[in-house]
């Protein structure tokens, strides 16, 4: 099964030479499922012909605002609404989970509520996942037809699911803690209050359930269905 890497950021120089880009952090999340994989980076302008290029598709993280003023995010909200249309399995995860419920007529913002950062524990319909955050901006409208199916105190629309056609989640299951370290100490400085990074440095030895959530995700990806 083959599926496209709707690139929308670029991890830093620095993690890039060391732990890959998004090109390389979902196939290594992803490995051992049986799983092919192309990569768009969307962010540069380069996308897809069309949405039967990949059996089906996974919308990255950004450093970008889904509500931001570049010409590529609307070209992606389209490319959405044209996979959502078609049936294919689509999974987004933080900006793609925002720009997935954006451009499906939810509402996407930048929290009041301030950053999400590090080892957070979400309720999955009672059950504690722990995964890596890296967010402030939120869904806060949930589009119509998405169903919530995880959430915090701090982010109430943590996950959503579309029916059989859409799985998207707010936190990264593909940050290690390696990488999570590297993050905040080669982007978060000056941006992420140094009392949060601070806090998430004390539980980056906590292990989290990525290779639950990795799961899930080639299930979803490989679940029969009728288009």
């Amino acid at each position: 099964m083959k599926i496209g890497i709707l690139q929308a950021g670029h991890t830093p120089d620095d993690l890039i030479h060391k732990l890959g880009d998004y090109d390389v952090l979902y196939p290594n999340l992803l490995a051992g499922y049986g799983l092919d994989f192309q990569a768009y980076p969307v962010v540069d302008g380069v996308f897809p012909d069309a949405v039967t290029d990949c059996d089906g598709w996974l919308i990255s993280g950004s450093r970008y605002g889904a509500y931001e003023d570049h010409p590529w995010i609307p070209k992606l909200e389209e490319f959405v609404r044209d996979i959502y249309a078609d049936g294919r399995p689509l999974v987004g995860v933080c900006f793609g989970h925002q720009i997935i419920a954006q451009a499906l007529g939810g509402k996407v913002e930048k929290y009041s509520g301030g950053w999400s950062v590090g080892y957070t524990e979400y309720d999955f319909d009672g059950h504690k996942v722990p995964l890596n955050a890296w967010h402030q901006d939120q869904v806060v409208k949930v589009p119509e037809g998405a169903e919530v199916i995880a959430r915090t105190d701090f982010c109430e629309n943590a996950a959503l699911v579309y029916g059989d056609k859409i799985w998207s989640i707010q936190p990264h299951p593909e940050f290690t803690a390696e990488f999570l370290d590297g993050l905040m100490k080669g982007r978060g400085k000056g941006i992420v209050p140094d009392e949060i990074m601070a806090e998430a440095s004390t539980k980056l030895d906590r292990p989290t359930a990525s290779a639950d959530i990795a799961a899930q995700m080639a299930a979803f990806f490989k679940k029969e269905r009728t288009r």
